[in-house]
């Protein structure tokens, strides 16, 4: 065999070497680099790729960061929400990496390498000064929104402004940890630098790039999170007012409004209400209804069920008079819980004897054909619940089914500008006439509930605080923005009173059972979770930290690091 094997390797060898002439060809699916950047439309393929690489699995991920929160639990317990955030397993070795892993290291600065590049190759192009001007704007402003994320996750992140390149002896490629101030500061300074230099809208095939609204009401986004005692706890007064008056500037752009109808906000693409998303278009989508969607629809199996609010979050919807269902004046009665609520509680929950698509009556009753599930034994609920906002009931929900959702998904929206502009106004001035005006716009949003100051008798900046949280939980759940809430609020393991945290207490579901015709209605808990102080940052994955001899022999500092990593791993 080997004789042969080497006879054969011979007769190869001269024949490659005989055919050399014919086989050296040029390689058409190869581009060189001066015809990527010699053209706009050409550089424009590889800038789009970029934008393209934001949460592409956005319409079909199985998981989402709500259940990493107290918003929703999980279709299943392998799930990382469960698994991971909920059993506080993570370690360095095994860490969350979020929705379409948009924190996972590794594959994030593979997209800031592309940023990087860009910035280079178009700034030392021939390309005109316009184009230049405005498409670097917006490869900047997309490496910002990869790095605002890490800075989030992991605290202070290596600022890499450079295409590295390990060919090039000359060249450093191991970069220390800047601190969080620090990488906060660049952020929000490319930010700054770079809203003056966009357009303040993009319509038709360029709707979904980088405006000037785009990159303040990140910078405004970053900045409020800079405000919270996560990243504040001496309440530096100053970071509110920074954060205040940057949400201010993009409302006082007068670009965006709410959209009309809270139903149809998911269902119109690049409505007025829409800031950034990531865009999608006819079949590039996914099923996200097969995905979260309840999964009995009449007699078929349809979905896997993984949005399943909690009792928690349904507790936080008020009645339509305004009042929490807390308050006793407010009518609420716990046997008859989904009466009289208000109109964004049905546009987002779907309770026992809700309907779908008008139609299918879904119950989630004990013996009901969406019957709540309390030991994770198969897709229905352990909740009671399931979510309806952001699914488009027109849609086939078959596990088996071809039906694509293209509906963008939303980073920022403009009902969050709002809530963003109350919460750190009220820290500064407590609850002005601009604070509730931001928020009486959400609140009241095609509906007759009543304003906060019709609400409430007295308002202190500590009760406008309590609304604004509630609100924000209200309005932008399932939209990936309780987890981030819940940490920099630092209210995830213990509260300011010193009593458990809302990840340190049973996750709560609704177990309904019907004897003799009535039904009853009785809070459970349905599972035990645990967070620990150490998970309001997110351990550096170990493997960055063995490849950069630099991190490793990061240590102390202001953000007490100990050889490259996270104080507690």
């Amino acid at each position: 065999m080997k004789y042969i094997i080497h006879i054969g390797l011979c007769i190869f060898l001269a024949l490659a070497y005989s055919c050399s002439d014919f086989l050296e060809v040029e390689n058409k699916d190869f581009v060189t680099d001066d015809v990527v950047w010699s053209k706009e439309s050409n550089a424009d393929l590889y800038l789009n790729d970029m934008y393209n690489d934001l949460l592409p699995d956005a319409n079909k991920v199985t998981q989402h960061l709500d259940q990493y929160s107290d918003n929703s639990d999980v279709g299943t317990n392998w799930m990382v929400g469960y698994a991971n955030i909920g059993n506080a397993q993570i370690t360095p070795e095994n860490y969350p990496k979020g929705i379409s892993n948009v924190w996972d290291w590794e594959s994030a600065y593979k997209k800031i390498r592309k940023c990087n590049l860009f910035i280079k190759k178009v700034t030392e192009s021939g390309l005109s000064d316009a184009y230049k001007q405005q498409r670097v704007s917006e490869a900047r402003f997309l490496r910002a929104f990869i790095y605002h994320w890490l800075w989030m996750t992991y605290g202070g992140m290596p600022l890499i402004t450079v295409p590295l390149n390990n060919t090039d002896a000359s060249m450093t490629l191991e970069y220390p940890r800047s601190t969080a101030q620090e990488t906060f500061e660049f952020i929000t300074t490319e930010l700054g630098e770079i809203a003056p230099l966009l357009k303040n809208t993009e319509t038709g095939s360029n709707a979904g790039r980088a405006t000037k609204g785009a990159a303040l009401t990140l910078k405004g986004w970053c900045e409020l999170y800079h405000a919270s005692i996560q990243r504040n706890p001496t309440n530096d007064i100053q970071r509110w007012k920074v954060a205040a008056a940057t949400s201010k500037a993009v409302i006082d752009m007068g670009v965006y409004s709410l959209a009309s109808d809270f139903n149809e906000l998911f269902m119109v693409n690049n409505n007025s209400e829409s800031i950034f998303a990531r865009q999608y278009g006819p079949d590039k989508g996914n099923n996200k209804e097969m995905h979260f969607g309840p999964p009995a629809i009449g007699s078929s199996r349809s979905g896997w069920g993984n949005f399943q609010p909690t009792q928690q979050l349904v507790d936080e919807f008020c009645m339509a008079n305004g009042l929490p269902i807390t308050d006793p004046a407010s009518g609420y009665n716990p046997q008859e819980p989904y009466v009289g609520r208000e109109k964004r509680f049905y546009e987002t929950i779907i309770y026992n004897g809700s309907k779908w698509r008008n139609e299918f009556e879904i119950t989630t009753q004990v013996g009901g054909n969406n019957s709540i599930d309390l030991g994770y034994s198969n897709d229905n609920t352990h909740t009671g619940y399931y979510a309806r906002k952001r699914l488009n009931e027109n849609k086939d929900l078959s596990m088996f089914g071809n039906e694509t959702s293209y509906e963008n998904y939303m980073f920022f929206r403009y009902a969050e500008v709002l809530l963003n502009f109350a919460e750190a106004e009220n820290e500064v001035n407590g609850p002005t006439k601009e604070v509730l005006d931001a928020v009486n716009l959400v609140r009241t949003r095609n509906d007759n509930m009543p304003k906060v100051e019709d609400t409430f008798k007295s308002l202190t900046k500590d009760k406008m605080r309590e609304i604004i949280r509630r609100e924000r939980r209200v309005e932008l759940s399932f939209e990936d923005k309780r987890w981030w809430d819940i940490r920099r609020w630092q209210i995830a393991d213990k509260l300011s009173d010193g009593s458990p945290g809302v990840m340190n207490v049973p996750l709560k579901g609704m177990l309904i059972k019907e004897k003799d015709g009535v039904l009853t209605y009785t809070v459970v808990d349905v599972r035990n979770r645990t967070f620990l102080p150490k998970m309001y940052l997110m351990p550096i994955p170990q493997g960055a930290i063995d490849r950069n001899s630099v991190i490793s022999k990061q240590n102390g500092g202001t953000d007490n690091w100990k050889n490259g990593q996270n104080p507690g791993y």
